[in-house]
């Protein structure tokens, strides 16, 4: 049976942005409108990472991709970690509940997306009002996200206004959705009982992949990236929560074994501080941020890819990271410093394991793959791309959804 779904968050953009931030959940309604339901996203223009429209008036409507897209105008953020982010938040809301719902279909579904946790208040609302069906979605588990990773107290007022939001969801909505495996514990947690948790996880777009990636160019390739050693990259944001301290200490332990190469490649508010600290090491290269459709062509020049997050409670619950994705599409073996839930790295066997942030056993492990044979690294690297495909393409994972927003899905 066709439905009429809403996907409403603050930050939804189409895949062709230069770093395709927010384009799950288009991806997704992108499919489930392949599928046969009516779909509109509904999303603000403050996405600073992303490409979006102009915007003259309170909205813009546009019909793409068999969607309807309602970009609504609302206060940018200068950084996005500020009282201006919140601000933009609360102003979305604000002109989510005066936006004109006549100008688009009647929903049977709201899907509301964190991290805004206050769009709930206007899914609770279109629940009551027109009889909807709520889905929440679970992306960034907030507010535990700004207490174990930006360091909050659990007694900010914030905090606790964001915690009450969350209760009202995990309690009222008709579905929990996340992207990470293990949510059920953590709603377990807040609620003090059990409800059904549906995981949809982050996935791959079979149609961007068809198309192919963007080379880089060789000069910029033979630039940055050395030949014959073996290499080891991180790619992605460069702050606070990627933990890279851990990384850096190893290259500092790994200096002399001059076959060793790291890159960091990406920018960030630690970028510059970390050029500083450590930029005079000769087996480490900082690498400017390339456009994502172009990452896979740098990641195919580099032999080990790597990835690290904070110790904390966050990570209990799984994670579903965009940069998992594009380093399993890469074929090459993934070293994370993480401790947490397992993920599907591991389902995969497509890499290894070491607790967050033990230098110690990360510089093990790096000399472990180089010491390796060349065709068992490629091996294990394949084995996670072929079950990326398989398990994790966006047309699957619409269908899993399909099922959840109409009542039908197991937990």
């Amino acid at each position: 049976m066709t439905r009429c779904i809403w996907y409403v968050s603050k930050y939804v953009a189409p895949p062709d942005g230069p770093d395709g931030v927010g384009s799950r959940g288009y991806e997704l309604m992108r499919e489930l409108a392949a599928l046969g339901h009516r779909c509109v996203i509904v999303t603000s223009d403050a996405n600073h990472l992303a490409t979006v429209p102009h915007v003259q008036g309170r909205r813009l409507l546009q019909k793409r991709d068999g969607l309807l897209v309602c970009w609504v105008r609302t206060l940018k953020a200068a950084r996005a970690k500020s009282w201006q982010r919140i601000a933009g938040w609360l102003h979305f809301e604000w002109r989510l509940a005066r936006l004109r719902k006549r100008d688009l279909p009647r929903p049977d579904v709201v899907v509301v997306s964190s991290p805004s946790l206050f769009t709930l208040l206007n899914g609770l609302w279109l629940k009551r009002r027109i009889g909807a069906r709520l889905v929440f979605e679970v992306r960034d588990i907030w507010p535990l996200t700004l207490v174990d990773e930006g360091g909050y107290s659990p007694r900010n007022p914030l905090i606790r206004l964001l915690g009450t939001l969350e209760r009202l969801g995990y309690r009222h909505a008709d579905a929990v959705v996340g992207t990470m495996p293990n949510l059920r514990e953590h709603v377990r947690t807040v609620l003090g009982q059990d409800r059904p948790v549906h995981c949809i996880p982050m996935g791959y777009s079979p149609r961007a992949l068809k198309a192919g990636s963007v080379s880089l160019p060789e000069s910029f390739l033979e630039e940055h990236t050395p030949s014959g050693r073996f290499t080891v990259v991180y790619a992605g944001t460069i702050g606070i929560s990627n933990a890279l301290e851990t990384l850096f200490e190893v290259a500092e332990t790994l200096r002399a074994r001059t076959d060793i190469h790291f890159l960091v490649v990406g920018d960030g508010s630690l970028r510059q501080q970390y050029v500083d600290a450590y930029g005079s090491l000769d087996n480490l290269t900082f690498v400017p941020r390339v456009p994502k459709d172009a990452v896979g062509s740098l990641l195919a020049r580099c032999d080990l890819l790597y990835l690290s997050t904070r110790p904390g409670e966050l990570w209990r619950y799984g994670q579903s990271l965009n940069k998992l994705v594009d380093y399993m599409l890469a074929g090459k073996p993934i070293l994370a410093s993480f401790s947490g839930h397992p993920s599907m790295v591991d389902e995969a066997r497509c890499g290894t394991f070491v607790p967050a942030g033990d230098a110690v056993a990360v510089a093990r492990e790096v000399e472990r793959y180089r010491d390796m044979e060349a065709t068992e690294r490629d091996a294990i690297g394949q084995r996670g791309r072929e079950w990326l495909m398989t398990h994790r393409p966006y047309p699957r994972l619409a269908s899993d959804y399909a099922e959840v927003l109409t009542g039908t899905g197991s937990t």
